[in-house]
């Protein structure tokens, strides 16, 4: 997978030197801090961590104009160090979108507290009485690339599925997240829970990055969110266990039996509706038998909203006079463009579809465009992703979308959890067992 245009100037863990004796201590001692709170946080009810993240919406409202201020600071560095637009709009706040992200909190206060909920159970033929229930992770690094908004995510879905975070969230928004984890933890206080319970460690730098992937046994989970680079650093470096999130070189296939207007409204809101995020589309696939009737309007389309479009052959020959297709290559097929490009290409049937998705795919979402049942179910089956789309924007794989509140990311392997994270997959299980004096034979 090449990494996205624009990347990143400073990704909080890659090409990190091992950490000084100095900065490792200080991580650890971030850890153990995060561990006592965590303590709390376990048995706290769910009353008193909804109130709490009442608050911290509240607080965050408040701080409104602190935040912006800061977050101008990263937006003008960003900017001088040649930033890509995607990636600045992940890193833009503005009062709407505070107050959005602080809508999300008051949304995960509504919804069910995970811990504590039976997963099954049984009474075995013995007399034993089993029962699984969720608990809490523990401690949850979060280390993720200029998105302010992750901060206030993490930090609200680790409180309210019992978890204390530590998070390291980049030099880029290094003044919004100083400013936005400062008013959480404040929050925090006032609302009777420890301020340890949401920590960054960003002062550390990329050095106190690869100090949080070593502190196994302090912290039971690290989050990656960001660029490929980020995502494949902290999986090879970290001895915390990993769950990788986010890469997302998504399709859209238009199937031969495909509603024109639908297609393209779907093909137009997955690739522009929003573009420097994971679930944006980054290739077009195209039955052949659809190709004449959708690819000159949709290549219309996309060059209209400013959209570089890279073609194979058969696309470009398709595209109407004045609409300029750069010849697609690997490189295309391969891209996480996070911007206002997509690589389009017309395939054979669907079988071709799925075999170029399987090829090119970073397992994130897919989506088909069809009226063919079997198609779609075809499409289903032949596909691995974590999300598949029928005859909808991959721009719905989301937290907040799919009824979870916020996420923490949106997982692409297959151990533990997979799409969008939400409280429950924040949870492991203890199994409780219950005897009369039971002895094993």
């Amino acid at each position: 997978m090449t990494p996205a245009p624009g990347a990143a100037a400073d990704s909080p863990a890659t090409s990190a030197a091992p950490p000084s004796d100095e900065v490792r201590e200080a991580v650890l001692a971030a850890a153990r801090r995060a561990r006592v709170a965590a303590r709390s946080l376990a048995t706290a009810t769910r009353a008193t961590k909804d109130a709490a993240l009442r608050t911290m919406a509240d607080a965050l409202v408040l701080a409104a104009d602190e935040i912006v201020a800061a977050n101008a600071d990263d937006l003008a560095r960003g900017r001088a160090n040649g930033t890509s637009p995607g990636l600045l709009d992940r890193l833009a706040l503005t009062p709407e979108r505070i107050g959005a992200i602080a809508d999300a909190l008051r949304e995960l206060a509504a919804l069910p507290d995970p811990v504590g909920e039976i997963v099954r159970g049984s009474t075995l033929p013995n007399g034993l009485q089993l029962v699984q229930r969720r608990v809490p992770m523990g401690v949850v690094g979060m280390i993720y690339e200029a998105r302010p908004n992750v901060t206030v995510d993490a930090a609200g879905l680790a409180l309210k599925s019992g978890n204390a975070v530590i998070l390291r969230g980049g030099a880029a928004a290094a003044r919004s997240n100083e400013v936005i984890v400062s008013v959480l933890s404040r929050a925090l206080v006032e609302a009777g829970l420890p301020a340890d319970a949401v920590q960054s460690i960003d002062a550390y730098g990329r050095p106190g990055a690869v100090a949080l992937m070593h502190a196994r046994g302090l912290v039971d989970l690290l989050v990656p969110r960001g660029g490929a680079d980020l995502i494949q650093t902290v999986v090879r470096e970290s001895t915390v266990p990993v769950v990788e999130t986010g890469v997302g070189n998504c399709h859209v296939y238009v199937d031969a039996s495909a509603e024109v207007p639908m297609a393209l409204a779907i093909l137009m809101n997955s690739k522009t509706q929003r573009v420097g995020v994971c679930n944006a589309a980054e290739t077009l696939l195209v039955h052949r038998e659809a190709a004449d009737g959708f690819l000159p309007g949709a290549l219309t389309a996309l060059a209209g909203a400013g959209v570089v479009i890279h073609g194979d052959e058969r696309t470009r020959a398709l595209a109407p006079d004045g609409i300029d297709v750069i010849p697609a290559t690997d490189v295309d097929w391969a891209t996480e463009y996070l911007a206002l490009e997509i690589a389009v290409r017309v395939v054979d049937d669907l079988d071709a579809a799925v075999e170029h998705i399987r090829t090119w795919s970073s397992g994130h979402t897919e989506a088909i465009v069809t009226q063919d049942l079997r198609a779609s179910e075809q499409f289903i089956a032949g596909l691995d992703s974590a999300a598949i789309m029928v005859n909808a924007s991959t721009r719905f794989t989301d937290g907040g979308q799919f009824g979870l509140g916020a996420e923490i990311g949106i997982s692409t392997q297959k151990l533990h959890a997979r799409g969008p994270m939400g409280l429950t997959e924040l949870t492991t299980t203890t199994w409780i067992v219950h005897g009369q004096g039971h002895v094993r034979d």
